[in-house]
């Protein structure tokens, strides 16, 4: 199978940077289009209690923040050309399955924070949801 558009699932985690760098060097050895999601993940932002809606100006820090994100890492690769850049509040792990369905991916790259016991179950598992529910290939890099 060739890979020709790769998607990054990112957050401002070590964990997500290191599997960034490690799809910008698949990336790059194939030749492939990048993709490079930041999902602003609503449960983890404060709401407007009338709402249920986060308020627009936490919307627009939250989004100005995943920008930042973006920019410093794609600064670090200047001979990859461009980059489709995903910014969207949602569930990270739906949002990075329609992304990647939505953009055709043919490879998501993401990190793992390798939670387990308790945390794992009250928290869930972002990349075990996109693995289960990709429709394309998902590499998980843990840090290491």
């Amino acid at each position: 199978m060739q890979f020709q558009r790769i998607l990054i699932a990112i957050d401002n985690s070590p964990h997500s940077m290191n599997a960034a760098k490690k799809g910008f060097e698949l990336a790059q050895a194939l030749n492939a289009s990048i993709g490079v999601a930041y999902i602003i993940d609503i449960m983890k932002e404060p709401v407007i209690p009338e709402t249920g809606r986060i308020s627009e100006s936490t919307q627009n820090k939250s989004l100005t923040k995943a920008n930042r994100v973006i920019d410093k890492l794609v600064k670090g690769y200047p001979d990859v050309g461009e980059i489709t850049r995903f910014t969207s509040e949602g569930f990270p792990k739906k949002e990075i399955v329609m992304i990647a369905k939505d953009w055709e991916a043919d490879l998501i790259v993401m990190g793992t924070h390798g939670r387990t016991g308790l945390s794992y179950l009250i928290l869930g598992s972002v990349s075990e949801y996109v693995i289960k529910h990709s429709a394309v290939p998902v590499m998980v890099v843990p840090l290491k």
